[in-house]
């Protein structure tokens, strides 16, 4: 099929790179010329495992391509919108800018026949409101919503979990089950449903998951004040079928680019249509995951006797997780530059994301490796798990800093390891 996907950003640019793997002809529009520049020449604006080989196979193929030019969709027949929905600076709303503006833009280029896809996480409502205006031009909307794991984005999108359709034609649905016919033959569970049903499944899910994650932070609270250890309470209930243990891993709290302004997008709009008490939770959900940020800064105060200043701290970790350069309202970036506000000597250290923190944080201070940020500091803060830093030896580490005192938020390292080695360690929510 010839395709067109509207935006191209981190889901844009994946979804483009995807859809060529199976098999598709696939045009990338975004406004951005510097963006378009960089995906031309096969390299991907962020980092994505697995992203780079597959741009430049497809680049190689000739089925993929990047224009700044919306009338380079040209013969395409479906066509992708992947734009950003950022929450509003005005509120906790999720701001529409971007895609209404890209489906303007397209509608001028849509023939009868054409079947648009929305993609974008989007309030209940908006497709509905966007298919009127599609439908004057013969084409039809469709809703798809995207539920793809940063680290993970290219298998998200080959090998899909499960395809939501938000449909109203049967010839809708047929046109999404041969753009997906890959996951299709593999089995993939469908799910066809309205307009509203689909948007809802998406805010939904990150509305779940995100408060499973602050459920276990919220007992976390609790395991600190009892003496309990959070760790061995979440290995007990997870083994309850009805609950699971994914998703319970105490810690810092989430961050990144869909979870945090989400969840508050979803309240915002439930208050909208006047069922804020609903997901009135949601506001508590946020509040909890927002106090573990503080107390990794209490903690770190606490071990200086309350008084930071000048005191050096390693910050292991930027990105809000592993496998991923996104700085976006991450929780690790966050607590480097509180600390570095509270006049700390802060230096940090991440294995992908020093260029964006750089960007957006110049006044912190930056090592080259985990080693040279262990070097003199008084206290260690692990604060997304990449697999370097779970591998740290304890030892080694110790002969670095200028005092073993380690705050894992992550409950990442073995703490009896650790204490072995002369380190006093500190897990959130763990004696």
């Amino acid at each position: 099929m010839k395709m067109s996907v509207i935006g191209c950003g981190y889901l844009g640019a994946v979804h483009a790179a995807a859809m060529t793997s199976l098999g598709h002809d696939v045009v990338g529009i975004d406004v951005d010329p510097e963006k378009i520049a960089s995906l031309t020449r096969g390299e991907a604006p962020f980092f994505e495992p697995g992203l780079p080989e597959l741009l430049t196979a497809s680049m190689a193929s000739g089925q993929l391509r990047f224009s700044t030019d919306i009338a380079d969709v040209a013969g395409c027949t479906v066509h992708f919108v992947a734009v950003g929905t950022p929450q509003r600076r005005d509120g906790h709303g999720a701001d529409l800018t971007y895609v209404d503006a890209a489906v303007e833009a397209l509608l001028p280029h849509l023939a009868p026949g054409d079947l648009v896809v929305g993609k974008s996480t989007v309030p209940v409502g908006t497709a509905g409101r966007l298919a009127v205006d599609v439908a004057a031009t013969g084409a039809e909307l469709a809703w798809n919503p995207e539920f793809l794991r940063e680290g993970f984005a290219v298998k998200d999108t080959i090998e899909p979990d499960r395809l939501v359709y938000g449909v109203a034609s049967e010839r809708a649905r047929q046109v999404l089950d041969e753009v997906y016919a890959v996951a299709v033959a593999a089995g993939t569970p469908v799910v066809e449903t309205d307009y509203a049903t689909a948007e809802l499944v998406k805010t939904a899910a990150n509305a779940f998951l995100a408060t499973k994650i602050s459920f276990i932070n919220a007992m976390a609270e609790i395991t600190e004040v009892v003496g309990a250890d959070i760790t061995l309470l979440a290995d007990a209930i997870g083994h309850d079928a009805r609950i699971g243990r994914k998703f319970l891993n105490a810690g810092i709290g989430f961050g990144g680019g869909c979870l945090p302004k989400d969840i508050r997008a979803f309240t915002a709009r439930a208050e909208e249509l006047g069922r804020g008490e609903s997901v009135s939770f949601l506001k508590e959900v946020d509040a909890i995951n927002l106090r573990r940020r503080e107390r990794v800064i209490d903690l770190t105060v606490d071990a200086f006797d309350g008084r930071p200043h000048g005191r050096r701290v390693a910050v292991l970790g930027l990105s809000f997780k592993p496998h991923s350069d996104d700085i976006r309202d991450s929780p690790a970036l966050d607590v480097a530059v509180r600390l570095h506000g509270l006049g700390a000597d802060v230096v940090s250290y991440d294995p992908e994301a020093m260029a964006n923190a750089r960007r957006l944080h110049p006044q912190l201070t930056y090592a080259d490796s985990a080693e040279k940020a262990l070097a003199g500091a008084e206290v260690v803060l692990l604060v997304t798990e990449w697999p370097e830093f779970r591998a740290l030896d304890p030892v080694a580490a110790a002969a670095l800093v200028d005092r073993p005192v380690l705050i894992d938020g992550r409950n990442v390292l073995d703490p009896v390891a650790w204490r072995a080695a002369g380190w006093h360690v500190t897990g959130l929510g763990r004696p």
